[in-house]
Order: structure tokens, then C-alpha cells, then sequence
């Protein structure tokens, strides 16, 4: 059967952005696509899920032990309604790169990462070395496919659909030797980074952790969500959970501003699918001013005050 299965990644109170852009490569596989919703009080997420577009049928499991992002959890219910699928995709997020290769390992077959356009219903492109190259991928038409889409390549489909919705019970109890402890996310309030329509983020430049409120303070200003260089993470400036690039996260904001980053091309790798890129660096040298839109040559503690008076 050509049928495809998503499955969604919430919150546990909103459907997360990357499953509606998941449903745009389904879409192009032409065929079929359902949504797996998989948690607990999940009634909302399953309606949100029902409104994307293209969708035939949201399917819930609603049980106490799938509350948790758990892999091992997670995985068990997918294997167990595969066989009604040839297409398994998930999202190439912390949670989707967590899932994903569990549920190809447990079917035996090998997962394709990082789908960034498809040919056809077997044959993709996906980025290698940091962004440089674009390689072809051919899966087997024989084997089940398992697939991470990444999120950065592709627009959300719409939620004006009206897919049906199927209750059903989990197959499988809750892992006796796994349990999920505590989600800890230095973020705070703001957006996530992976679906944010905005990110400030800032480098080594802005040389101490005190000096990196002035990124939080400006992103909470304009609602953005707010990143960091590696090379800041490193130096212990913000949390690794902040990181952008090809070793963090992959993201496509429709504003990406950047502060004090130098644009090493792992970084560049996280950011080349953004909308527009600003960048201010003291260095007019500094290789980031090659792919940015609007570039200032200046010194980030003067811009980023005089920014927020002017936006205040």
C-alpha cells in the first residue's frame, strides 16, 4: 500500500510547526498521508492536526505513558501499525532525529535523513558536507521507507483541512527500562528556535554571559527567539540548547539577525534557508557579510541599545 505516515511532534498543549511542513513532503510523494498524534489529554493537538491540509486521517493514542517525548515508548506504537504504511516520515528535530532511527532499526530497514525535495516517492535530495554538496538518494521501492524531513526546506501546507479522526488504544505498556525524567530548556518563554519567525542570535563578540542578555532583551522585545554561534556556546556564554548551525540546529526564520557572529560555515549551514539575514560585526571582513541581506559594520553594544530605543 502507497500510504504515507507523519508523525507529529507537540508540546503536549500545540502541534509543533514542523508536522505541518512534514505533510508538504508527503504531499509531494503523491500519495495519501495520515497524522499520528501520540500523548496524553491530546483532544486539542488531534484538532489541530485534523486542520492540515491534505490530510486523510488523524489517528490518536491517547495514554498516560506516551505523555513523554520517549523514543522507546513512541517507536513501539508506530511498528505496531507500520505494516499499513510504506512511508514512515518524521521531523528533523531533537525529537524526530531521537525517533525516527529507533523506529527504522526496529523494522529493519535503513532510515533516509534530512529530505530537503523529493524527485519521487523514492528518489530525494538531502545536503552533505555542512550545505556544500546536494546528493541524490534512491531507497529501495522494496523496503519500507523511514525518513527525517528537514524542516528548514520546506513551507507549511495550510489548516483549512477536515481529516477524519480515529481513536484507538495503545498496543504496547509504558518501557520498564526507560523513564523520562525532566525537559529542561534554557529558552525560556520565547519561541522555539526551530519554528521561530524571528531569531536574534549571538557570537563570541559578545564576550561574556552577563553581556548576552542584551540578545535575550532584544529578542523578547521583537518576540524572536533567541540563538547563539557555537563558538558562544562554547565559551559557556548561553545554553547548548541555543546553538545554530550544522553541529545545533537547522533552522529557516523569515528574520535572522546576527550579532558579533563571524559566520563560520557550520553556522552558515544553519541559517542559508532564512528569509532575510542581518548581520553587524565589527570586522568588515568577516565571511557572515557574504550571505547576509543587510550587513553593518559596527559594534554590536552601541547597535543593539540604539535598536531597542527605536523600537521601544
Amino acid at each position: 500500500m502507497s500510504r504515507t505516515l507523519i508523525i507529529a511532534e507537540h508540546d503536549g498543549t500545540n502541534l509543533n510547526p514542523s508536522t505541518s511542513k512534514c505533510a508538504a513532503c508527503a504531499t509531494a510523494f503523491n500519495q495519501d498521508f495520515d497524522i499520528l498524534v501520540m500523548g496524553a489529554s491530546i483532544d486539542e493537538i488531534v484538532k489541530q492536526a485534523a486542520a492540515i491540509e491534505g490530510a486523510s486521517v488523524v489517528i490518536a493514542l491517547d495514554a498516560d505513558h506516551l505523555s513523554d517525548p520517549l523514543a522507546t515508548n513512541h517507536a513501539s506504537e508506530v511498528v505496531a501499525m507500520a505494516d499499513s504504511y510504506s512511508h514512515i516520515l518524521g521531523p528533523s528535530t531533537t525529537y524526530g532525529r531521537d525517533l525516527m532511527p529507533r523506529i527504522a532499526a526496529l523494522l529493519g530497514v535503513n532510515q533516509v535523513s534530512d529530505i530537503s525535495a523529493v524527485e519521487d516517492a523514492y528518489h530525494f535530495k538531502r545536503p552533505i558536507y555542512a550545505g556544500n554538496a546536494i546528493v541524490d538518494v534512491h531507497a529501495p521501492e522494496s523496503a519500507k521507507l523511514v525518513a527525517t524531513v528537514r524542516v528548514a526546506s520546506w513551507k507549511a501546507v495550510g489548516d483549512s483541512g477536515s481529516a477524519a479522526i480515529e481513536n484507538r488504544s495503545a498496543s504496547a505498556s509504558a518501557s520498564t527500562h526507560t523513564r523520562f525524567v525532566k525537559l529542561e530548556s534554557g529558552g525560556g518563554e520565547r519561541p522555539d528556535l526551530q519554528t521561530a519567525a524571528s531569531v536574534v542570535s549571538g557570537g563570541r563578540a559578545m564576550a561574556s554571559k552577563e553581556n548576552f542578555d542584551l540578545v535575550y532583551s532584544l529578542a523578547d522585545l521583537i518576540g524572536a527567539g533567541a540563538g547563539a554561534s557555537r563558538a558562544a556556546v562554547d565559551a559557556g556564554y548561553c545554553p547548548n540548547d541555543m546553538q545554530v548551525g550544522q553541529t545545533g540546529k537547522i533552522i529557516s526564520p523569515d528574520l535572522y539577525i546576527a550579532f558579533g557572529i563571524s559566520g563560520a560555515i557550520q553556522h552558515i549551514t544553519g541559517i542559508k534557508d532564512a528569509g532575510t539575514i542581518v548581520a553587524v560585526n565589527k570586522d568588515a571582513d568577516a565571511p557572515i557579510f557574504e550571505v547576509a541581506d543587510i550587513g553593518l559594520t559596527a559594534d554590536l553594544f552601541t547597535v543593539i541599545p540604539e535598536m531597542k530605543a527605536l523600537l521601544a
